[in-house]
């Protein structure tokens, strides 16, 4: 389930920190949030697709690695991806 190129570019257009930025964690966070939630929508009606599932797991278990890089580093701007975004974190 791959995101739309507008929606993509929107997300990075938010949470980078200059102009060419594509891969700070802020915005590999803020990507991989949205296709968790794409993905999530999917497999509420396609609850049998479990190479999905896999892929989702995935997916949580690389953003939560993320998060905690980023709140080690740089603990005001993990506060404010964690709001702008909607998730919990520890």
């Amino acid at each position: 389930m791959a995101l739309d190129l507008d929606v993509k570019t929107a997300i990075i257009a938010k949470f980078q920190r200059d102009e060419k930025d594509t891969g700070s964690a802020e915005v590999q966070i803020a990507v991989l949030t949205k296709q968790i939630s794409v993905l999530t929508d999917h497999l509420k009606s396609n609850h049998k697709d479990h190479s999905s599932r896999l892929g989702l797991l995935k997916m949580v278990g690389k953003r939560k690695r993320l998060l905690k890089y980023l709140r080690r580093t740089d603990y005001t701007k993990f506060q404010t991806v964690v709001a702008d975004l909607g998730i919990r974190a520890k």
